[in-house]
């Protein structure tokens, strides 16, 4: 007993606290003991031939039917001792009830029937007995313990029918619990309902390294520069202050997608040592008021704590986008209020020392002014598709892990790949490998990375597309007209490669060599769209009549043809003016930036280019035609031709240079 005077609950500050995972635990343990219990007599369900034969070894004490549906059939004791066969069920485990339990059980169907069939048994026995000579005495003994007729039993599970009725309101506490401690949770520091106003920023830390480095980032020299003086900065911060000069306080990565700038981010969580918070734009989005400026906030607080430390957030455009450009909506809503909060902290009156903030994105050009300047994103990084030398170094990191073949020319392959991002190259050589796999090689050779390309470029081939003879004959001269009129203007792009295979939603395709130019003229431009109208001027040529296989090369045309007459300012009927707009500011914009008159111009210079491209292409086709004739019979009967029967038939172009470039393809749709 306790002390007078003294009571026995202890004090206050020395009490256990509460946990609600304990809840959790006892319902465990309970379901499990519970388990255990049920489980701790083996009861084994049998057949009709099982019972049957047991009934006839005289080895059952007595049967009891319970609730109508199911039998319970016990053994003898001392059947259950002599007999092997029931050796399984003398072991009972510990915690088992003395209340006796049957060994089997038996699906009753219908009683009635289960009757018939235990009397049947019977007197089957009895009449074997009978036939055998066996003292009446046995026999009546036999029928004496026979247990026939079986007893009948109606049980309640009380227990099942309580949990039925608790079952549903526990659940529903227990939620209700559960919705209440995570509201707690996230009830102080900018959190909401759920944390839903937490940032989701990923932190890379010393505990969760990134093994990504410079050295696995190839083709990106210029890029990795500025981005390495980022990293020194949070290095050797002294190195740079002592002569009066600040860290940046951000740099944007600009490119095309595919060019590395995510790859770029993640080499500097790597290279810096610092704390890293990687976030996506999107994340800051969501659908309740306020939520991505408090997740914003939660970022940057985040960071302080850290400090130095970088933010990376990518695809920034997401919530970086120009403010007021929706005339619909309205001005004041959560986009913008989130853009807002990003740009008080990124240059506030507070202060943010030691936090750098990457970001990243493919649509510079539509990103707030206010955003873009000094003080903030102090630095823009523009990440471009790779020349020659760097798809070559990039080639180079992706094909470590592949065995090649040993005379494989890692340049050719660089030659073959212009305007292809570090993506497209990482899918070339990924792509050849399954192919030399398909085909069953031990390495990748040469062929295999030319059929990757040419997969990636133009599509699936579909060799068992059923295609018409006739179609098949349009389809042969449309992609020679385009050869033939490629291979004879001087700034066309030249042919490499010819093919009447259907790939992809493709009937035919055409590879060219095009040459990487920075500027473009009208003579030019004018070649190309020559070109690209060959393919509809050999049908009309030839057969009389056009088809609708020229889709993919009207749209390239009037795209490009509208392109000069609109923005490079290469008619001379609109003059030298230019309706392009950089900024973005027109993109929601319902009038156009010219007058109808102007419009009008637009449209009838446009249609001028354009025909003068067809006829221009159906008299070099028409000047050529014995020759087009044979290029299309010659690709009915090989259904692939290349740039060395282009020669045979036309000879070398003069205006060709010797550097080998690669192919791109034109597609018949």
């Amino acid at each position: 007993m306790a002390e007078k005077g003294k009571s026995i609950i202890p004090p206050k500050g020395k009490r256990p606290k509460f946990n609600f995972y304990w809840i959790y635990a006892i319902l465990a343990i309970g379901f499990i003991a519970i388990q255990y219990f049920n489980y701790s007599n083996p009861v084994e369900e049998i057949n009709w031939t099982r019972l049957e034969e047991i009934l006839t070894k005289q080895d059952v004490d007595k049967i009891v039917i319970v609730n109508k549906e199911k039998a319970e059939i016990y053994i003898k004791k001392d059947r259950l001792k002599s007999d092997t066969n029931y050796k399984k069920f003398t072991k009972r485990s510990f915690g088992s009830s003395t209340t006796p339990t049957p060994e089997y059980t038996y699906q009753v169907g219908s009683e009635e029937i289960f009757h018939g069939l235990m009397k049947d048994t019977r007197d089957s026995v009895v009449s074997r007995m009978k036939q055998d000579s066996l003292p009446s005495a046995q026999i009546v003994e036999f029928q004496k313990q026979y247990p026939y007729p079986p007893s009948t039993d109606t049980r309640k599970d009380v227990f099942g029918d309580i949990l039925g009725y608790l079952f549903l309101p526990v659940i529903l506490i227990g939620a209700w619990f559960l919705i209440m401690r995570f509201m707690s949770k996230g009830g102080g520091g900018g959190g909401q309902i759920f944390n839903i106003g937490k940032s989701k920023a990923q932190l890379f830390d010393k505990d969760t390294s990134v093994s990504i480095t410079f050295n696995d980032v190839a083709g990106l020299e210029e890029a990795k520069v500025e981005i390495m003086e980022i990293v020194d900065f949070l290095k050797n911060p002294s190195k740079y202050t002592n002569l009066g000069g600040k860290i940046p306080k951000g740099a944007l990565l600009v490119g095309p997608p595919g060019t590395g700038k995510t790859l770029l981010a993640k080499a500097v969580a790597g290279e810096a040592k610092v704390p890293f918070f990687s976030i996506s734009g999107s994340d800051f989005v969501e659908m309740f008021v306020g939520v991505g400026a408090s997740r914003v906030r939660d970022l940057f607080r985040q960071a302080k704590e850290k400090a130095p430390c970088i933010i990376f957030i990518d695809e920034i455009d997401a919530i970086g986008r120009a403010r007021g450009r929706n005339a619909i909506t309205g001005a004041n809503d959560e986009r913008e209020n989130t853009l807002n909060q990003l740009l008080t902290e990124m240059d506030g009156f507070g202060t943010n020392a030691g936090v750098i903030i990457l970001a990243a994105t493919n649509r510079a050009d539509i990103l707030d002014r206010a955003l873009m300047r000094a003080g903030r994103f102090d630095r823009q990084i523009n990440v471009e598709l790779p020349d020659l030398e760097e798809r070559k170094a990039i080639f180079q990191v992706h094909l470590k892990p592949l065995k090649l073949d040993p005379g494989l020319d890692v340049g050719f392959l660089a030659k073959q790949t212009p305007g292809f991002s570090g993506a497209d190259i990482a899918n070339v050589c990924n792509e050849s490998a399954l192919i030399a796999a398909r085909k069953n090689k031990s390495v990748i050779e040469k062929q295999d990375f030319l059929d990757a390309i040419d997969r990636i470029i133009g599509g699936l081939e579909k060799r068992n597309k059923i295609i018409s003879i006739h179609e098949k004959k349009v389809i042969a001269y449309h992609e020679s007209g385009h050869a033939t009129t490629s291979w004879l203007l001087e700034y066309a792009h030249p042919l490499v490669k010819v093919t009447i295979v259907p790939r992809g939603k493709a009937l035919g395709a055409a590879w060219y060599l095009p040459e990487e130019r920075q500027i473009t003229t009208y003579e030019q431009m004018f070649d190309e769209i020559t070109s690209a109208m060959g393919g509809r001027a050999s049908e009309e040529l030839i057969f009389g009549k056009v088809s609708t296989g020229a889709l993919n090369d009207l749209e390239k045309v009037s795209k490009q043809a509208y392109a000069m007459v609109v923005y490079f300012g290469l008619n001379k009927e609109i003059g030298n003016i230019s309706f392009y707009d950089s900024s973005g500011q027109n993109e929601y914009s319902f009038q156009k930036p010219y007058s109808e008159k102007t419009a009008e111009t637009i449209d009838q210079e446009v249609r001028k280019i354009v025909e003068a491209a067809y006829e221009r292409a159906k008299t070099i086709l028409a000047d050529n035609r014995d020759k087009l004739e044979q290029l299309a019979s010659l690709l009915l009967e090989r259904e692939v031709i290349f740039r060395e029967d282009l020669e045979e038939i036309f000879g070398k172009r003069p205006w060709d240079k010797e550097e080998e470039k690669a192919p791109l393809p034109t597609l018949l749709t």
